[in-house]
C-alpha cells in the first residue's frame, strides 16, 4: 500500500463539484424555511462544516494527498418539500485533483443538516425511518491543460 507518487506531475488548476441530498420530513423542511430549528440555522452551520471537511480530507481518507485549497464554496437549497441539496465546489492549483475534497465537503454539509434537525426527524422509538442521505456524487471536474 502506498500513496500515489505525483512528484513528476505539474501543478495545474483543478476544480471539482460534488453534490448530494438529504431526505427530511416535510415538517422539518418547513421549520428550516421558517427559521425554527432550535440549534440555529442548519444551512449556515453546514457551510462551515463542509469547508472544514474539504480542508481536512487528507486527514480522513488515509491515502489522499494533502492539497493547498484555493477555494471552497458550499451551497444548500431545498429541492422540494422533502429534500435539502448540498453542492460543494473545491478549487486548487496542485498535482492531483480535488474530487475527494468536494465529496467530503458535500457529505459533511449533509451530515450537519441531519445533526441540526435530528430532533424533528426521530419517530416515537427514537429511530429515523424517513431520513436518508442520497445520491452523493461528483457532478464534474476540471483540469487545466498544460501546454
Amino acid at each position: 500500500m502506498s500513496m500515489v507518487d505525483v512528484t513528476s506531475k505539474p501543478e495545474v488548476y483543478r476544480e471539482a463539484k460534488a453534490k448530494g441530498a438529504i431526505k427530511l420530513k416535510p415538517e422539518t423542511i418547513n421549520r428550516i424555511k421558517q427559521g425554527k430549528i432550535a440549534k440555529g440555522d442548519p444551512f449556515e452551520v453546514a457551510k462551515v462544516a463542509g469547508i472544514l471537511a474539504a480542508k481536512n480530507t487528507s486527514s480522513m481518507i488515509p491515502l489522499c494527498h494533502p492539497l493547498p485549497l484555493t477555494g471552497v464554496n458550499i451551497e444548500l437549497r431545498t429541492l422540494n418539500d422533502s429534500k435539502v441539496e448540498a453542492e460543494a465546489t473545491v478549487k486548487t492549483r496542485a498535482q492531483t485533483g480535488v474530487e475527494m475534497e468536494a465529496l467530503a465537503a458535500a457529505a459533511m454539509a449533509l451530515l450537519t443538516v441531519w445533526d441540526m434537525t435530528k430532533q424533528y426527524e426521530k419517530d416515537e422509538n427514537g429511530q429515523y425511518p424517513s431520513t436518508s442521505i442520497q445520491d452523493l456524487h461528483v457532478v464534474n471536474k476540471v483540469k487545466e491543460k498544460k501546454e
